[in-house]
């Protein structure tokens, strides 16, 4: 039977009788599941719903690291810069309608869900949702890394997203004592530049000056990253060990530990081949 068959069977013909399946990949930032759920989505015939609450804004793509058009690999994304203005609220609620929307969607045109993002909070009201837990069935996959080499690859990843033009993104959204607990503002990289961009261009502020103050910018948008990786798998060991959802860890320590055909071989051998017999068993 192929997958067409299977997600046909559950969303449509038995409808009724079943439960339409739905795969979820949850994580630390930086660990890789981006990267998972597209191989996920081109191996098993899948179409993607961001549930990282940051990444439905649109705009800020190098600060809230959203894929590339390259990095989809013609996969769709739902719910990924769907929201125009940087100062609106998503709520948990607003994901759950929207989400349970997409969802139907994908499946309706005869591919699997797969749920991706960081925001734990949001994924636990979507799924505690009594209509849900009713209609869907759920796999949930946690890719997981080492907190010390976590810890490493988020650090250098700031050091790559301000390579890649960090700073003029959020300049061009820069505004003096703005509300950094509302909105796309709250993501991480906009309240610590804030000191920065508000001397940049003082003249009464020398350059070595304003060199300092943006290192120690970026050193406190490294260190809030830190935190976020730690409250993010506090929340996870929490939906595991006390909710009881049984979330079946994939370890990716050794892509990160590696670099180049290394990293590849690694992430085929140690998260592909584990992520591909778990979805595949959870699918028949």
């Amino acid at each position: 039977m192929t997958i067409n068959t299977i997600v046909n069977g559950y969303s449509t013909e038995n409808q009724k009788t079943k439960k339409s399946k739905v795969i979820f990949v949850v994580g630390a930032t930086a660990t890789g599941k981006s990267k998972l759920s597209v191989d996920l989505a081109v191996h098993f015939n899948g179409e993607i719903i961001n549930s990282d609450k940051i990444q439905v804004y649109k705009g800020l793509d190098i600060v809230t690291n959203k894929v590339t058009n390259e990095e989809t690999r013609g996969i769709p994304h739902h719910l990924l810069g769907i929201v125009d203005d940087p100062d609106q609220d998503f709520s948990a609620d607003d994901f759950r309608r929207h989400g349970k929307e997409a969802i139907e969607s994908v499946l309706s045109n005869g591919k699997v869900p797969i749920v991706a993002g960081g925001s734990n909070s949001y994924v636990e009201h979507l799924v505690d949702d009594p209509n849900f837990s009713r209609r869907f069935e759920c796999c949930f996959i946690w890719v997981d890394v080492s907190l010390p080499v976590l810890h490493k690859r988020a650090k250098e990843r700031v050091d790559q997203m301000v390579a890649a033009g960090l700073l003029d993104e959020v300049r061009e959204m820069f505004v003096a004592d703005a509300d950094y607990g509302r909105g796309i503002r709250r993501a991480i990289g906009l309240p610590e530049l804030e000191a920065y961009f508000t001397v940049e261009k003082d003249s009464n502020v020398d350059e070595a000056t304003k060199a300092k103050i943006l290192a120690n910018c970026i050193e406190e948008t490294k260190k809030n990253t830190l935190k976020l990786i730690d409250s993010q798998l506090g929340k996870i060991r929490r939906l595991r060990e006390e909710v009881g959802w049984k979330l079946q860890r994939v370890d990716a320590t050794a892509v990160h530990e590696k670099c180049g055909r290394d990293a590849q071989l690694a992430w085929e051998q140690r998260v592909l081949k584990k992520s591909f017999e778990i979805v595949g068993a959870f699918l028949n």
